[in-house]
């Protein structure tokens, strides 16, 4: 089905809420007046905005799948999943604005208004079905993304963050861009369906162009999931950005651009064949150049971790790794390998943006962000904290009983199945390797005894509540998975249409 663009906007009432949101924010902002503690309800209205943005997505009016305005997007169960991952990374992001002393003294409605202008983008990445639509709403968040690190003026980590990542950005968009040209020029459309068709057509194929293209695009759609070699942004920035916008970009800016990825790798340049399974163009190996990227972001993500001793920039080198194991989902080239690739984002989510969390309620107490801050942090003033923190370690690491063991299993599995034993081996030994940094915090807060120096960490119902939340969602579908499996296996239906 192809939709005009009034039919369309049926299917696309999250997006005009959050582009709602940003005027009411700024509007709100022109109107109102300073409260004592400042213009924080403005952030409660861009919260708003995002949990009603997240609703409306489950209200959508049925439809099989089609086309939205005139083949731009395309709506589907596969958008409809990251379309719903992506709005939980905004409430958490934005619930963590308000609770964070960190943004209390910036512009406030420019912050949310701009938040939710990088929401809005995303949602159009989990939905292009145009190389220039993809390519537009890619280069949307990533503009938003660099005025949201360096938000802090007068931080000079957060402008240095900011510079990289813009420097890096630029080169990766243009080198992205340029590739696109190659498909375009060698197809005749920037339509996924018509591409998919050109590619796939029997006749002479520009082999070695196709590949150099595709790893062209592979550079800009590497650098948004921080995957190696094009991961070097994310540690700088990750460390320099406010803890809110890196807990944001590191969950909800991931999987836009695992979204994307996957769109155009599997519909757009692959075809189903029987049996669930993905067949890649004839001659154009580019699982085999993922299979390699897959396994030294694993491999560098887990042993660059080893070194840190900031909890940031730990998390940061912990995300890159994080990358790496679900992109074992995608190389297996299989609905099976996508389920778990599916399931291990949705587990990620939850257990990465808790332990931002956890940095935050420290950070705000202590004003430190290093692992000395954590030493004795049970016996300080921090217990429900550090136990929060060791649940949501061990899940990234792969504890059972927690929802990380779900997502690894998933994706050793898929594996597995897929007969990629050396793969699984690895990912197995880096999960070991792993547990080298992740124990680390944990030994700190509970083995260490405080220095004296440390301070104590106050309580704070708004970031205790969210902490709850998380550490609760953690255990729970650690131990009852059927739900989220279950939604990620209807989310794997791509709707291909007709030509």
């Amino acid at each position: 089905m192809d939709l005009g663009n009034f039919a369309s906007l049926r299917h696309f009432i999250p997006e005009i809420i959050l582009a709602a949101g940003m005027l009411i924010v700024i509007l709100a902002d022109l109107a109102g007046s300073d409260s004592p503690g400042g213009k924080r309800w403005l952030g409660h209205i861009a919260l708003v905005v995002a949990v009603v943005a997240l609703i409306s997505i489950a209200f959508e009016p049925a439809m099989s799948g089609g086309w939205l305005f005139h083949r731009m997007l395309v709506f589907d169960s596969f958008a409809i999943f990251f379309r719903l991952l992506i709005g939980l990374a905004a409430a958490v992001g934005v619930w963590m604005s308000i609770g964070s002393r960190e943004v209390r003294d910036c512009d406030q409605a420019e912050y949310y208004a701009i938040l939710l202008a990088s929401t809005f983008a995303m949602f159009l990445m989990a939905e292009s079905a145009n190389l220039l639509l993809a390519y537009l709403s890619l280069e949307f968040v990533s503009l938003t993304s660099y005025v949201l690190t360096g938000f802090l003026r007068h931080n000079r980590r957060s402008l240095e963050a900011a510079l990289k990542y813009l420097i890096y950005g630029g080169v990766a968009s243009g080198t992205m861009i340029y590739g696109m040209s190659w498909i375009f020029g060698i197809t005749g459309s920037m339509d996924f369906v018509e591409i998919n068709r050109a590619l796939t057509t029997p006749g002479h194929l520009p082999v070695l162009a196709v590949f150099i293209a595709l790893v062209l695009i592979l550079s800009g759609l590497g650098y948004k999931v921080a995957s190696v070699p094009f991961h070097m942004w994310a540690p700088d920035v990750y460390t320099g950005a406010p803890i809110p916008i890196t807990t944001f970009l590191a969950i909800g800016s991931k999987a836009a651009g695992f979204a994307l990825l996957t769109r155009f790798f599997f519909p757009a340049i692959s075809h189903l064949a029987t049996g669930g399974s993905w067949q890649a163009l004839a001659g154009v190996d580019w699982p085999q150049l993922l299979l390699f990227v897959c396994i030294i972001t694993m491999t560098l993500g887990n042993l660059a971790a080893l070194q840190q001793t900031n909890m940031k920039r730990l998390l940061a080198y912990s995300s890159i790794a994080q990358a790496g194991y679900a992109l074992m989902g995608f190389v297996v080239l299989s609905n099976e390998g996508l389920h778990a690739m599916l399931v291990y984002l949705f587990a990620y989510y939850v257990m990465d943006a808790g332990a931002f969390l956890v940095v935050m309620i420290v950070a705000n107490s202590t004003g430190r962000e290093d692992i000395d801050a954590y030493r004795g942090l049970a016996w300080r003033g921090g217990v429900v904290p550090a136990v929060a923190l060791t649940i949501f370690l061990f899940s990234l690491t792969g504890i059972p009983l927690t929802v990380g063991f779900i997502g690894k299993f998933y994706i050793f599995a898929a594996v597995i199945r897929g007969k990629f034993y050396l793969l699984a081996l690895i990912g197995v030994l880096n999960s070991v390797v792993s547990l080298g940094y992740y124990l680390k915090p944990v030994w700190t807060m509970f083995l260490y005894e405080p220095k004296g120096d440390e301070g104590t960490v106050s309580f704070d119902a708004w970031n205790y509540g969210l902490m709850g939340v998380l550490a609760v969602a953690t255990i729970l579908f650690g131990v009852y998975w059927a739900p989220i499996s279950s939604f990620a296996g209807r989310s794997i239906n791509f709707f291909l249409g007709s030509a």
